[in-house]
């Protein structure tokens, strides 16, 4: 059980909890709002180092990362718990586990076991995914650097609520960040999540690209009478444009009803068009409809000659006219990484 990279001790033998953007200040022998940093008297450490909830071999874009690598499996790699308490959460059981319960059920998978086992199954890189990746961050950050030494490429999956100094410890051996927007309203952040000062993660976000050029690509799990109207679905589109780049793939993916939001129908797949006439007016030129095979904005087609580069269905990927990043065809830009 490792002691935590960033944390400040504080009088009375408590601590403030540095990874990300809750900073918990934890009081002896407590744990923060994720549960996985604990205070045992003045000292925080992680509970949760290489200790794995779920393992795969992924294509990765089921990540969804639909420019980065297409093509390529990656072995995909989840822990336990979350600094996010989402009402629609698909991974509940990982992400809300009950006290003592997720070391019952753990794979003790160290990171040179990790790095193993993405060579084994033939993946071109490895991604933590499936819960926060943050909130098991000793162990990403020791995976990465492993990784990197090895040559294979890494990918956060995440909510982005990690800190700008967590950021730039794990920064240079990141190589994707593929980050949740999830809404455009502090009511919405806080009803769904119950976080209150959202926008830090858009400065992260930001901030992954521009200071460690990480390739980012951001979803938006498009939520009935929640986060479907034209006011956050544009203010999210007109960010990723002013502050990604209009390269920036947007992913409006469709909701299905789960968890505390039972309640709610599955997303119109009409609603899905319209997030991606209003991601086309803001001026993105790669806005994906997620979670419904064949739809036909699964492809990438060459915004500059109208060629289809890249044909999708669900998961199976066939690339048709990519050279490099640019289009074979008429050598656009599209932003790609292979």
């Amino acid at each position: 059980m490792p002691e935590a990279r960033l944390y400040e001790k504080l009088p009375d033998s408590r601590v403030r909890c540095n990874t990300c953007q809750w900073r918990c200040t934890i009081n002896p022998n407590k744990s923060g709002v994720c549960r996985m940093y604990q205070n045992r008297d003045g000292v925080l450490y992680n509970l949760n180092y290489a200790r794995a909830s779920s393992l795969a071999a992924d294509p990765v874009e089921k990540k969804p990362l639909f420019h980065f690598y297409p093509g390529s499996l990656c072995f995909s790699i989840g822990g336990w718990g979350c600094n996010f308490h989402c009402q629609h959460c698909q991974n509940w059981e990982i992400s809300c586990p009950l006290e003592n319960e997720p070391w019952q059920h753990s794979h003790d998978v160290p990171p040179r076991m990790a790095i193993d086992l993405t060579r084994r199954y033939q993946c071109r890189g490895i991604s933590w995914t499936y819960n926060e990746p943050t909130v098991w961050f000793e162990y990403t950050l020791d995976s990465a650097r492993l990784a990197k030494e090895n040559g294979l490429y890494t990918v956060y999956v995440t909510n982005g609520y990690i800190t700008p100094e967590a950021l730039d410890t794990i920064g240079p051996y990141l190589d994707a960040w593929r980050v949740d927007i999830k809404g455009f309203k502090d009511a919405f952040y806080r009803d769904l999540a119950r976080i209150h000062h959202w926008r830090g993660i858009l400065e992260v976000a930001k901030r992954a690209k521009e200071k460690w050029q990480m390739h980012v690509e951001v979803i938006t799990n498009v939520i009935p009478t929640l986060n479907d109207d034209d006011e956050q679905l544009g203010g999210i589109a007109h960010w990723i444009k002013e502050a990604l780049g209009e390269l920036t793939p947007w992913h409006v993916t469709r909701f299905y009803p789960h968890h505390h939001l039972m309640h709610l129908p599955a997303t119109p797949i009409a609603t899905l068009e319209r997030a991606h006439k209003i991601g086309r007016e803001a001026g993105l030129k790669f806005i994906y409809a997620g979670n419904v095979p064949g739809h036909q904005s699964e492809n990438t087609v060459c915004y500059a000659c109208g060629k289809l580069v890249v044909r999708r269905f669900g998961y199976d990927t066939e690339i048709v006219g990519l050279a490099g990043s640019k289009c074979q065809f008429c050598g656009a830009e599209l932003n790609f990484r292979t």
